[in-house]
């Protein structure tokens, strides 16, 4: 009797470690993203923004973000942008020169606003991209909103 107990302990941990996920993999479904963004209305700060992380893996982190305002310029030192644009419209500011920059933590710098740069306007389904060291600004409309999956890429 031992040998068929220890024959169906070995087939059922076998059974179980081909059914688990590869480390770091993850899966957030469509509906899940839609509720968590519709969730950060409740729980936006002084500035308008709600943000929901995600996950942290190796050289980069995501989440959901969801703006009932303008953000500060901004300028990541370190850090890759990646947005996908979930519900809502932005305008996007990106280039140009940041006005009064200021350190707030280390390889973030926040400004007033930005001068000189190309504006994009923003939808759901756009993919936006933003290299290291490149001001960018979001502006949303009064009354409006904006949610979108952010991942930072950390590149050094």
């Amino acid at each position: 009797m031992r040998p068929i107990a220890l024959f169906l302990v070995l087939i059922t941990t076998a059974a179980l470690l081909q059914a688990s996920d590869p480390d770091g993999f993850a899966l957030w479904k469509g509906d899940a993203v839609k509720k968590s963004g519709e969730e950060l209305a409740g729980q936006l700060d002084d500035q308008k923004l709600g943000w929901k992380a995600l996950g942290t893996y190796g050289n980069h982190y995501m989440g959901i973000s969801r703006r009932e305002g303008d953000g500060s310029a901004e300028v990541h030192e370190t850090q890759v942008d990646v947005w996908i644009v979930q519900a809502g419209e932005a305008t996007l500011i990106v280039g140009g020169t940041m006005v009064q920059p200021k350190t707030v933590k280390p390889n973030e710098i926040r400004g007033t606003s930005i001068e000189g740069g190309e504006t994009k306007q923003l939808k759901p389904g756009d993919i936006v991209h933003i290299p290291v060291k490149v001001p960018h600004q979001l502006k949303i409309a009064p009354g409006k909103t904006f949610t979108y999956l952010v991942i930072k890429v950390n590149s050094n």
